[in-house]
């Protein structure tokens, strides 16, 4: 299984990884942003009396 595994390859492909992981943690913080303001615009206030 480990073969073919080349070390030179493995640190040309870090940057695509990197790139890749962070496009990711990016989409998801999008989302979380997305849903707390949604869910800040949407909330009722309680009415104390």
């Amino acid at each position: 299984m480990l073969d073919n595994f080349s070390v030179d390859r493995f640190f040309e492909a870090l940057p695509y990884m990197g790139k890749g992981m962070l496009g990711i943690f990016i989409v998801i913080g999008v989302i979380i942003g997305v849903i707390l303001l949604l869910n800040k615009l949407t909330t009722r206030k309680k009415s104390g009396k």
